[in-house]
């Protein structure tokens, strides 16, 4: 699902690799590995799981479950994997499809009452697996701001909401990262199942593999509860003071990266994996058919992510369902990442060699994760030891200050006071997007404006002119990204509005950019 700040942008275009057999146990230093690279890059928290033949080798916490208490991170801590949950959506269709329910290859307008897309032809040619390949035509994270950081709607308003999103691209022409559609995959879970697509994963995959910390969505009031960390505030998000998110991701959007899981949990779905749908008591979860089917590549990752740490370019990287497969160094790599407000997640598989490897932290310092990741694989694949820790603080400072330098170029309020081209409130009234819904925007008093997104509970703040009819957001909650507000005027009034990002690395899940707002007629 979707991704955090600097810290996170070289995640998608991890890999490691080499030719020499795997070892017998993880590193002796992983414990002091561990601890040096959250020292390094503020960790509060890392939970650990590694997996060989099919056994758990390790599963282990490190770290605090909230900074500023004692309580500690252990193997049965569950931390929010984030997108690691679309290879349950994936596994959930998969089971169906072994149980004759349905066909990869059914059109969904036939199996999910309400299914439409902005073209018909893409409605009427869409299968089940184009759900789940990020080939639609969609934009990258395009309508991901009707879930994030919160919405009110159903999965049905979500599914009915898809007619009104503008293909970026042609129908399966190109790879883009989107969330949405794997909550369609989940509303079609539950369409063919007749169970919630909660119930459906807890019975059908959950319980099976014997996962028995994970939950479906964020639980604050979990026995072995654990905080979500950010570092917000700053106008690059990610490099100020950590504090604790006061809320998860919504539930709604579980089936793309709702799920979490603790290192115990982890270690048991990577040994089903491993084994191709097998469990340990011989039974399967899904077939060695339906494994194949899932991690088939179907289309082509170009490289994401900044290029400058070359051990970690991959040679080649496909999706598949619900899973990248990538070649590098001549290896199989299985994988998937996470990232959800306050936690993100790795998990990689080396099939070859029957090992997986998962990382979580509660905080968006995502290269303590990498570090671990890397540091593991590396011993795996024998391959000369790196410092990550050196090499990945590098590669952050680098990121940050471009990030730094760039933003010095956009406009900003005047420090004698902007004056916007209209009374304040001329730009007062309700904002109707598309796919959105509506906007609201107030006149304050005291020569402020209001902003608010009438459909995301807490996303509201301060609009601040900037000049002419451009302001900028000051949001309430600080780890929401801040944005443009260009209002375009028609006959010398107020007729829309569009958004942009200010941060050069703003999470591409506020995707503003797709927005498209006309001011609602007034009574």
């Amino acid at each position: 699902m979707k991704q955090q700040v600097a810290t996170l942008t070289l995640i998608a275009s991890l890999l490691g690799a080499a030719a020499l057999p795997a070892l017998a146990a993880p590193p002796a230093d992983t414990d002091a590995y561990a601890a040096k690279a959250m020292a390094a890059f503020g960790a509060p928290g890392l939970s650990l799981a590694v997996v060989e033949d099919g056994k758990a080798v390790l599963t282990k916490g490190y770290g605090l479950r909230q900074i500023g208490t004692a309580m500690k991170v252990d193997a049965h801590t569950a931390i929010p994997i984030g997108s690691e949950s679309k290879a349950f959506t994936s596994a959930a269709l998969a089971i169906l499809v072994d149980r004759k329910k349905l066909k990869w290859s059914d059109l969904v307008k036939d199996r999910l009452p309400g299914f439409q897309m902005y073209d018909p032809y893409v409605t009427a040619h869409m299968t089940v697996r184009d759900l789940l390949t990020h080939r639609s035509g969609l934009g990258l994270g395009e309508g991901d701001l009707m879930l994030f950081p919160n919405t009110d709607r159903s999965r049905a308003e979500l599914v009915h909401a898809l007619r009104y999103l503008k293909p970026a691209t042609g129908f399966r022409e190109s790879y883009a990262y989107d969330n949405i559609l794997y909550i369609v995959a989940g509303a079609l879970v539950e369409a063919v199942s007749g169970q919630s697509w909660e119930d459906f994963v807890k019975q059908n995959i959950f319980q099976p593999v014997g996962m028995a910390d994970a939950h479906t969505s964020y639980d604050p009031n979990a026995a072995n509860k654990v905080a979500l960390h950010v570092r917000s505030g700053a106008p690059i998000q990610g490099i100020s003071q950590q504090s604790i998110l006061p809320h998860g991701e919504a539930e709604v959007l579980a089936p793309a990266g709702g799920i979490n899981a603790s290192a115990t949990d982890l270690a048991r779905w990577m040994a089903v994996q491993l084994a191709h749908g097998k469990l340990p008591n011989g039974k399967r979860l899904f077939s060695e058919e339906q494994a194949r089917v899932m991690w088939e590549p179907v289309v082509v990752v170009p490289p994401q992510g900044p290029r400058n740490v070359a051990l970690l370019k991959p040679d080649m990287q496909n999706y598949a369902l619900g899973w990248y497969v990538e070649m590098y160094r001549g290896h199989k790599i299985v994988r998937h990442t996470g990232a959800v407000g306050g936690a993100l997640a790795a998990l990689y598989l080396i099939p070859e060699k029957k090992i997986g490897v998962a990382v979580t932290i509660n905080s968006e310092d995502g290269m303590a994760m990498i570090a671990v990741l890397y540091h593991l694989l590396d011993h795996y694949l024998a391959v000369p030891p790196t410092d990550w820790v050196s090499v990945l603080q590098k590669s952050q400072a680098e990121t940050i200050a471009k990030a730094q330098t760039k933003m010095k170029t956009q406009p900003a309020p005047d420090p004698a006071g902007a004056r916007p081209s209209l009374a304040l409130g001329a730009y007062a009234g309700k904002y109707m997007d598309p796919w959105y819904g509506s906007m609201t925007i107030r006149d304050a008093g005291q020569g402020k404006l209001a902003i608010r997104f009438d459909r995301t509970p807490g996303m509201e703040g301060a609009l601040e002119p900037v000049s002419g009819n451009k302001f900028r957001t000051r949001w309430s909650q600080s780890a929401i990204e801040n944005a443009y507000v260009d209002f375009s005027v028609k006959d010398g009034k107020i007729a829309g509005a569009t958004m942009a990002a200010i941060s050069p690395l703003a999470d591409f899940s506020f995707d503003y950019q797709d927005l498209h707002f006309t001011r609602a007629a007034t009574n």
